[in-house]
């Protein structure tokens, strides 16, 4: 069985979601939050973090804006038991997507999820869709909404 290609399988998973998102892929990497901010100009707050953590050795994902770090101590607090970074492997099992190109949602299994509250400060955020060179923009209140995670703080 052949898998489609990252970018299809979360437009798949968007349009399931009743958004028709505009990808913008770039020439460059936008693996991190700042490469993105620079290839977009916007503020870094805007650009939208999926990072996966383990609790306890199972998978979580941290929502935060670009411009914040997690505060894994706290993190663990929300989630019960104790954070660690999950490695490369685990994050491409847990979502189907390599580390710098995690989408905020449509992912291989449902994750327990945990939005910072900064995301908030803006209207319109960016988060990556699939690749680390492509990136689509949401309303930060759509966002949370889909990523059906609990709004928290947790950052540093």
């Amino acid at each position: 069985m052949t898998r489609l290609p990252a970018n299809d399988r979360f437009r798949a998973a968007a349009e399931a979601l009743d958004i028709e998102p505009d990808i913008v892929r770039f020439s460059e990497d936008t693996r991190t939050a700042a490469q993105a901010a620079t290839a977009l100009g916007c503020d870094l707050g805007q650009i939208i973090k999926s990072l996966v953590f383990q609790c306890d050795g199972e998978p979580v994902l941290a929502l935060t804006a670009g411009d914040q770090q997690v505060d894994t101590q706290t993190l663990g607090e929300l989630c019960g038991g104790i954070i660690e970074k999950a490695g490369a492997e685990v994050v491409r099992d847990a979502t189907g997507f390599a580390i710098g190109g995690v989408p905020p949602f449509g992912h291989m299994t449902q994750l327990r999820c945990f939005v910072d509250r900064n995301i908030g400060r803006h209207e319109t955020v960016w988060g990556a869709a699939g690749t680390p060179d492509t990136v689509f923009s949401i309303s930060s209140a759509r966002l949370v909404g889909l990523s059906g995670g609990q709004v928290a703080d947790f950052v540093i």
